[in-house]
């Protein structure tokens, strides 16, 4: 539970040349440096306001769940990383990598060392399933799978790939890139930046043929034209649709007619749905796309996963779903629930446990009765819940940060707001900070590991990069640079 703290005195005015105002951002993804870069580009900045902004982040190196959260070839994660570097190698915004909020600093420390905290964690935790069976061993969470492939320094480096038929619940862009690298053959990923353990537990996968199913219709899908695509670019992946599965009403007529990116989608998989028609299925894996699908059951036997029940749905009119009482079953021994993320609890601030979010008012983080904690705000996905894509984290960037420029002259003023302060702390309690400086150690290394691999694979893939995933490895070779000053 957080406390308000009554606002101290400070005998420099705050967001001068002599005392400028001192903010710590908790979290470098996206959330985390458009709330930073905006605050940087601010008016109030450009009429002489002065500030001073630290990125905090848990994991060694920047970018969130960019880095661990999305697909290592996803067809745009190059430029949304060229924007966010950009940002912050300008210098005017500090990172500190591998420092974890509620272990290494609390809340209290952040209030001591700034004027202002913004928390931007995001979500990274899979959203709940409440169906029989779901315990069974071979029932994954997504977001589980997405962290281990995308080299994450705290999850396992193992991964249970042996299932042939494998089931993908949900029907957004975390359903298509789970299902798409379970379904691509490993060695087409060699060009992404996955790592080493990675491809190889992906390698030896047995898999056939996946499963991705929906509860609505393919009018009501939550992923993008691009993202959908995307599937027919696997080598040796046939994909495979229904026609029984193809509803549409009232209301998804009315979503083809007022929205192009629905009826991109639409033409899409209908024309796949024709095509397929007269094209035979020939290659080695298929993935199979269901809609008007409802999970119901996850069936197995000695404790595994053996299949997975349904209901089928129809559409009521408005474009939301109801059951038809048709059970339908499928053999698959293995079923990952990608049906959204959900964001963890923070030490000393309030937390809704319903929706996964900091309890917040526009962004202004609230205590127990209500009050908004003085100097305190959130923004990104523990700020509104994981919805929404990436124009929508910089809208709700600004919304934040003018908030806080709106506070700003009733802010409690930090006690120790030296910019040397919080590093001699971190250094004080041993903790291993990592820097932008140390990032662009730990990019080049990366990246030499990708051209030793090309060299020793001549005729191979040509590899950009090949992710470091342990973190011991990651903060060593990052603390190799410059040191944070």
């Amino acid at each position: 539970m957080s406390t308000a703290v009554s606002p101290k005195t400070s005998s420099v005015e705050i967001g001068t040349e002599d005392r400028p105002l001192r903010v710590a951002v908790i979290g470098s993804g996206p959330a985390g440096v458009y709330a930073a870069d905006i605050l940087t580009k601010s008016q109030e900045v450009s009429d002489g306001l002065k500030v001073s902004i630290d990125l905090f982040d848990r994991y060694p190196a920047p970018y969130g769940l960019i880095r661990y959260g999305v697909a290592p070839d996803h067809p745009r994660i190059k430029g949304i990383v060229n924007a966010l570097h950009k940002v912050l190698d300008r210098g005017d915004i500090r990172f500190f990598g591998n420092v974890d909020y509620g272990t290494d600093l609390s809340l209290a420390d952040l209030q001591e060392h700034y004027d202002a905290v913004i928390f931007a964690t995001g979500a990274i935790k899979d959203a709940d399933l409440n169906i029989p069976g779901i315990e069974l061993d071979g029932s994954y969470g997504g977001a589980d799978f997405v962290s281990w492939y995308d080299g994450h320094p705290d999850v396992p480096r193992e991964w249970p790939l042996e299932a042939k038929e494998i089931a993908v619940l949900g029907n957004g862009n975390v359903a298509l890139d789970v299902a798409r690298v379970l379904s691509k053959h490993a060695d087409d990923l060699l060009v992404t930046e996955i790592p080493e353990n990675v491809y190889a537990g992906l390698k030896k996968s047995p898999v056939t043929d996946v499963h991705v199913f929906g509860r609505r219709g393919p009018a009501q899908v939550k992923f993008t034209p691009l993202e959908l695509r995307e599937l027919s670019h696997s080598k040796d992946v046939d994909i495979v649709l229904y026609p029984e599965d193809f509803e549409f009403d009232e209301a998804s007529d009315e979503a083809i007619r007022t929205n192009n990116q629905v009826k991109t989608m639409v033409n899409t998989l209908t024309n796949w749905l024709v095509e397929q028609e007269d094209k035979p299925l020939t290659a080695s894996r298929r993935l199979h796309l269901h809609f008007l699908h409802n999970p119901v059951e996850v069936t197995g036997a000695d404790g595994r996963v053996t299949g997975i029940t349904f209901e089928r749905t129809e559409l009521n009119g408005t474009g939301n779903a109801r059951g038809t009482g048709e059970l339908v079953d499928y053999p698959v021994q293995a079923v990952y629930r990608s049906i959204g993320y959900f964001g963890s609890a923070l030490d000393d601030v309030e937390f809704d446990h319903q929706r996964g979010v900091v309890v917040n008012d526009g962004g202004r983080v609230l205590d127990a009765a209500g009050t908004h904690v003085p100097g305190v705000y959130s923004t990104g996905w523990i700020k509104r819940g994981p919805v929404g894509l990436i124009g929508h984290t910089k809208g709700d960037a600004l919304e934040t940060i003018t908030h806080l420029l709106t506070d700003r002259t009733g802010l409690p003023a930090a006690a120790r707001p030296e910019a040397a302060a919080i590093v001699e702390l971190l250094d004080s309690r041993g903790v291993e900070h990592t820097s932008w400086e140390g990032w662009i150690e730990l990019d080049a290394h990366e990246k030499a590991l990708g051209e030793a691999w090309t060299a020793e694979n001549d005729g191979g893939p040509v590899r950009e990069r090949v992710k470091v995933v342990p973190r011991a490895e990651m903060v060593d070779v990052s603390r190799g640079a410059a040191a944070v000053v």
